[in-house]
């Protein structure tokens, strides 16, 4: 651990007991159960304890399996209103407590208060939207070549699903899963990113007291080397979905083939934002700024690499320079906050070390980069902007996750889609431009998944596809209509008449 503040994870004997720090265990086969196992703290401030939380282990992780088996043939095969209830009554309470939770959420995870009740208001969007595709299930019938058949083509669940999601958008990524797989039917293991056990938590709470039978949703928090893997280890998962890092990602998809299991996997990005020199500068300006360090710069969706035309350049870096010095970094429950802290003391040296590689590079820091102080110990880090950088260097081709975004520049539209389109991922990309032409161009051309004219590579609709191309994505999409895709099965059944 490098020096400037402990990690967020403590043991429960780091500090005296408290009546006052909730305890939330794992949920198994419809009973809450675990011992303590740590205790998770607020990124803005290192002396708050948010709480403290059961950490499963492999055996856990089993017998969850288990009861999501065994709970699967009824839970498949109920009605359509139990379903639709359910979700439905857990939108109702997360829009209802949607100040609490998104306080909660960014005390836990470090976005600013407005993001955090943001991010809940989405997930209540998103279980709604899926509380409706529970009534929207469809088939077809079709008259087969052969006379007197007919043809019946239906979708069905797919199985027992694991659940693996990030901490970066703790409660809104479990949402966008767990609401799909209970929609059509599926029963769920969910492990959650160990530093944001709270979200995941209350939407398992929710959900439970919304009427989900016993073992159709099971909760094991704790370690990704122990639970995680003992989940990839199972025969007895149907299917596996995964948002994270790339080298998690390539394990799972190599479990997941070992036992001949669906998988889907979200892993990163290292988007573009091209900026043409007919771009609005105001309009351009504010993308970047929201899409490279909004959220402290933690989404997969943000703008890392700014690639800038030459005409506009000098323009565009001088006005990002004005409007980083005005950003308030702070607390990320004071309401004036803009950027909020790094998430823990491991992803603020990981920033960190990528800024100092990207001046050994020779890429000029034009602006941030340095520690800050604040009335609390917290992981803060001022916004970083680099210009002079190439689309070679290491701060242009792997993903930071942090409030750090670099300039390319290039001579015309040509070689910005070039450079936008050179990078092993192909999550989102953007282009802030006046031409039709040039914006349909980079529309059709652009090698990503979502592509953004005028707006932030971050910031996507709840009932849209999500997902990416190349490095950044595998399998079918997420979100919207497209996740029956992934959720399930198709069977084709021919009935001979007479």
């Amino acid at each position: 651990m490098a020096a400037g503040g402990p990690d967020r994870r403590q043991s429960k004997d780091d500090k005296e007991d408290s009546d006052m720090i909730p305890f939330r265990k794992n949920l198994i086969d419809g009973e809450w159960v675990g011992d303590a196992g740590s205790r998770n703290i607020n990124p803005s401030n290192l002396d708050d304890v948010v709480g403290e939380y059961a950490s499963g282990g492999a055996e856990q992780a089993r017998q969850a399996i288990a009861a999501a088996k065994a709970a699967f043939p009824s839970w498949s095969r109920s009605g359509l209103l139990a379903r639709h209830a359910v979700l439905r009554k857990a939108s109702d309470e997360i829009t209802a407590r949607k100040d609490e939770i998104g306080r909660a959420l960014a005390r836990e995870e470090g976005k600013t208060l407005v993001e955090g009740i943001g991010e809940t208001v989405r997930a209540a969007q998103i279980f709604d939207f899926f509380a409706g595709e529970t009534l929207r299930l469809s088939g077809e019938l079709l008259p087969s070549v052969r006379p007197g058949v007919g043809v019946e083509i239906t979708r069905e669940a797919v199985g027992v699903v694991g659940i693996i999601t990030p901490w970066n958008f703790p409660i809104a990524i479990p949402a966008w899963k767990i609401a799909p797989a209970l929609a059509y039917g599926n029963t769920i293991v969910f492990k959650p990113a160990e530093l944001v056990p709270e979200s995941a938590w209350t939407i398992v709470d929710i959900l439970h007291r919304a009427g989900l039978p016993k073992g159709v949703l099971n909760l094991v928090m704790g370690k990704g080397s122990v639970v995680g893997q003992a989940m990839l280890d199972s025969p007895d998962l149907d299917a596996i979905t995964f948002t994270g890092s790339v080298g998690t990602g390539k394990r799972v998809a190599a479990a997941s083939v070992e036992h001949m299991r669906k998988f889907q996997l979200e892993m990163g990005g290292k988007n573009p934002l091209v900026v043409l020199d007919d771009a609005d500068l105001a309009v351009a300006v504010d993308c970047a700024i929201n899409g490279a360090y909004f959220s402290t710069g933690q989404r997969c969706t943000a703008s890392s690499r700014l690639v800038v035309t030459d005409g506009i350049h000098d323009r565009f870096v001088d006005a990002m320079k004005d409007r980083l010095g005005k950003l308030v970094v702070g607390d990320a429950l004071d309401t004036k906050t803009q950027i909020g802290p790094v998430v823990d003391q491991s992803q603020l040296k990981q920033d960190e070390d990528y800024i100092a590689i990207g001046r050994q590079e020779g890429a000029d820091l034009a602006f941030g980069g340095e520690r800050l102080d604040r009335e609390t110990r917290g992981f803060y880090l001022q916004p970083a902007l680099f210009t002079q950088a190439t689309n070679a260097m290491r701060i242009s081709r792997e993903e930071i996750f942090g409030p750090v975004a670099n300039v390319i520049r290039v001579k015309d539209y040509d070689e910005a889609l070039a450079v936008a389109n050179d990078t092993p991922f192909g999550l989102t990309s953007g282009i802030c431009t006046s031409s039709l032409k040039h914006a349909t161009h980079f529309k059709r051309n652009s090698e990503a998944g979502m592509v953004m004219v005028n707006l932030p590579t971050a910031g996507v609709d709840f009932h849209v596809p999500f997902g990416g191309r190349k490095g950044s994505s595998y399998g079918p999409r997420e979100q919207g209509r497209y996740a029956a895709e992934f959720y399930t099965t198709v069977k084709t059944a021919y009935t001979f008449a007479g």
